[in-house]
C-alpha cells in the first residue's frame, strides 16, 4: 500500500502535468481559431474556381492537355498530408490507417509533414519526396509540392496522383479523405459544398478564348491544382489544431479527475493512519492503569 508521502507526490506530479496539458490546450486553441478561419476562408474561392474551370473546359471540348491524360494506372502516386507534431489524438493513427490501405509495390508517396515521413520510412514504403509546411501554411509551399506532383505525372512515372488529408468538418470531426489530383478530369473538390462533386463540372455557356484556349486552360490548370493543394494544407492545420485542442482538454479533465481520487484516497489513509495513533495511545494508556 502506498504511503501518504507516496500519494502527496503522485498529486503533485499530476498538477504538474495537468498545467502543461492546460497551457497547450490554450495554445491550440488560439492557434485553432485562425486555421479554421482561414480553411473556412478559402472554400469560397475553391468552390469559384471549381465552376469557372468547369464551365472554361465544358466549352473546350477538343482540347487536350498532359494533366488530363488518363492513363492506365500501373504506378500510383499518394501524396500524404499528415502533422509535424504529435499529441493530437488519433488524428495521424487515423490518417496512416488509410496510407497502409494502398498497395506498397505499386504506390510511390509524398509527405506533406514529419510524422507522415517517420510512418513511410518506418514501414520502408517508397518515399519519392518529403516536404513541410508552416502553421499558417503558404501558398509557394502548396506550389512546391503541387509542381513536384505534376512533373511526376508528366514524365510518365506515375499514371495517377492522389492526395490523403485530414479534413476539417467541425471541431469535435475530422475525418481522413483521399481525393484524385491528377489527371485533372478526376479532381474532387475540398470543402462545403464540393464534397463529391467532379471538378470540372458541365456548364452551357458560350466562351471566347484570347488567345486561345490552350493558352487560357494551360495558364488555368496549374494554378488551380496549386490552389487545390493549397485548400487542402489549410484543411490540413484546422484539423490538427482542433484534435489537439480538444486532446489537450480531455487531458486535463482527466488529470483533474486523477488529482480528485489520489486526494480521496490520501484522506482515507491519513485517516486511517490517525485512527491506528489513537487506537495505540489508547491502548497504552489502559496498560499503564
Amino acid at each position: 500500500m502506498p504511503s501518504t508521502r507516496d500519494i502527496r507526490r503522485r498529486i503533485k506530479s499530476v498538477k504538474n502535468t495537468a498545467q502543461i496539458t492546460k497551457a497547450m490546450q490554450m495554445v491550440a486553441a488560439s492557434k485553432m481559431r485562425k486555421a479554421q478561419q482561414a480553411a473556412l476562408s478559402g472554400r469560397p474561392y475553391a468552390t469559384l474556381m471549381n465552376e469557372v474551370l468547369g464551365e472554361v473546359a465544358a466549352g473546350a471540348t477538343d482540347f487536350n492537355h498532359p494533366l488530363m491524360e488518363k492513363r492506365e494506372v500501373k504506378k500510383r502516386a499518394v501524396i500524404v498530408v499528415s502533422t509535424d507534431k504529435g499529441l493530437c489524438g488519433g488524428l495521424n493513427s487515423n490518417l496512416m490507417r488509410e496510407a497502409v490501405k494502398f498497395d506498397k509495390n505499386t504506390t510511390i508517396f509524398v509527405t506533406a509533414g514529419r510524422k507522415a515521413s517517420q510512418f513511410i520510412a518506418r514501414t520502408k514504403r517508397q518515399l519519392a519526396a518529403e516536404f513541410t509546411y508552416k502553421d499558417a501554411p503558404m501558398f509557394s509551399e502548396a506550389r512546391a509540392i503541387s509542381k513536384f506532383a505534376q512533373e511526376m505525372f508528366r514524365k510518365g512515372e506515375v499514371d495517377q496522383v492522389d492526395i490523403l488529408f485530414t479534413n476539417f468538418i467541425s471541431t469535435l470531426n475530422q475525418k481522413p479523405e483521399v481525393i484524385p489530383f491528377l489527371p485533372v478530369a478526376e479532381i474532387k473538390g475540398v470543402g462545403d459544398g464540393v464534397h463529391g462533386e467532379t471538378a470540372l463540372t458541365k456548364g452551357t455557356l458560350e466562351f471566347q478564348f484570347e488567345p486561345d484556349i490552350e493558352g487560357v486552360l494551360g495558364a488555368l490548370l496549374p494554378h488551380y491544382l496549386n490552389f487545390r493543394v493549397y485548400q487542402i494544407l489549410l484543411e490540413a492545420k484546422a484539423s490538427e489544431h482542433s484534435s489537439r485542442m480538444v486532446a489537450m482538454k480531455n487531458a486535463t479533465d482527466n488529470a483533474k479527475q486523477i488529482i480528485k481520487d489520489l486526494t480521496l484516497e490520501y484522506n482515507k489513509l491519513r485517516q486511517a493512519n490517525i485512527t491506528k495513533e489513537l487506537l495505540e495511545i489508547t491502548s497504552a494508556a489502559m496498560a499503564m492503569s
